[in-house]
């Protein structure tokens, strides 16, 4: 399974904040970061282009060139706000594993027992596939469901996450579940739909209090970046790099499809993020004890995929890294870590689509070369 795979079907539809920034004032342009991405945004013709390189201590440095809208003479600032697609997805995990280990929840906790309502009289292979199958796209769900059918089913977007799950069981399965991996967002949306279940809570308000708010993530929010007519953030384009028609929170998928990937933030906040990760997996993360950073790391079936993560190996990383992207078709994100030798690379911008990510990948390489080179 290749990473541009994963793009293209995502697309489809430490605690306080000053200690985890490693003292980096998120205004200041790098100037090494910015010499490195100025010319890729232009070979590539982004209109705008992020970067940052993060250690287990926090951000190292940051850089952000280009525009936040084709055609405006606005400049995108380092403290703008990116949206992240299906690097979501690693968030959400996250959380989920925090409730595992409360116990409220396991890893073998089936959507049938958990939801015995919205699954009533669906087949018994739906019912019995378990919250690790979901995590790792082994359920044999289909990649998607009618997004936009299911966000008017109800009000609320917890209430509207139920509703999917009873899409879902109604909707026949793409493969046997835990045979083999399919990349889906709506197993992603049915594990979260599972887990707001047992806390009773909606996933929005969770990961708000569980990931953002104790790695000091403030710019955290979801949904498109902006208000909507004003360009005071990174306005969305197309994968052929046209603005779309209006910007703002509600031009990007529809809320119900959160945990597979709605998150927006900051690329300082980002790196809190990461930050923690790369820290966990040396045993000094701040969510949870080092088996569960240990454990949603390592692909659990098998295979190149984890929670959230595609797992793959690269000399320049010392080993084992770990990567994933996302993309809502008008935002672009990609994120590669190397634990072995502490640090990882961010790369944001606003063009979408699959076709962003040979420049993306492209910048991403000049940050680790950047980062190799001290």
């Amino acid at each position: 399974m290749t990473r541009i795979a994963i793009v293209v079907a995502c697309a489809a539809a430490m605690l306080g904040g000053a200690s985890r920034t490693g003292g980096i004032v998120p205004e200041q342009n790098d100037a090494r970061i910015l010499a490195a991405l100025e010319p890729i945004r232009q070979r590539h013709r982004f209109p705008a282009l992020g970067g940052a390189i993060v250690t287990s201590k926090g951000l190292t440095a940051l850089a952000v060139t280009g525009v936040r809208k084709a055609g405006a003479d606005i400049a995108a600032t380092p403290d703008d706000l990116w949206h992240l697609g299906s690097d979501t997805k690693a968030m959400t995990a996250a959380w989920i594993a925090r409730i595992v280990v409360g116990g409220t929840l396991t890893w073998d906790s089936t959507i049938g027992a958990v939801l015995p309502k919205q699954t009533a009289g669906a087949p018994e292979a739906f019912r019995n596939i378990t919250l690790l199958q979901l995590l790792s796209h082994r359920g044999g769900l289909v990649a998607n469901i009618d997004w936009p059918r299911a966000s008017r089913a109800a009000a609320t977007p917890r209430a509207q996450r139920l509703n999917a799950v009873e899409t879902a069981a109604a909707t026949p399965l793409a493969s046997t579940p835990g045979s083999k991996f399919e990349y889906s967002n709506l197993g992603y949306v049915v594990a979260a739909t599972m887990a707001e279940q047992v806390v009773d809570r909606a996933w929005e308000d969770e990961i708000q209090s569980a990931i953002f708010t104790p790695l000091g993530m403030k710019s955290a929010g979801f949904g498109g970046a902006g208000t909507a007519g004003l360009v005071d953030q990174p306005w969305p384009h197309t994968a052929a790099g046209k603005p779309t028609a209006t910007n703002g929170p509600l031009v990007d998928n529809p809320e119900v499809m959160g945990p597979a990937g709605t998150v927006h933030c900051s690329l300082a906040d980002w790196a809190k993020f990461i930050a923690d990760q790369l820290a966990g997996l040396q045993g000094r993360g701040a969510l949870f004890g080092p088996e569960i950073y240990k454990r949603t790391h390592t692909p659990p079936f098998g295979g190149d995929y984890a929670f959230g993560w595609l797992v793959t190996e690269r000399p320049w990383g010392g080993g084992t890294v770990y990567t994933h992207a996302g993309s809502n078709t008008m935002n672009f994100a990609v994120v590669w870590m190397a634990p072995a030798r502490d640090f990882a690379v961010l790369v944001t911008t606003n063009q979408g689509g699959a076709d962003a990510q040979p420049g993306t990948d492209e910048a991403a390489a000049a940050l680790i070369k950047l980062h190799a080179g001290g």
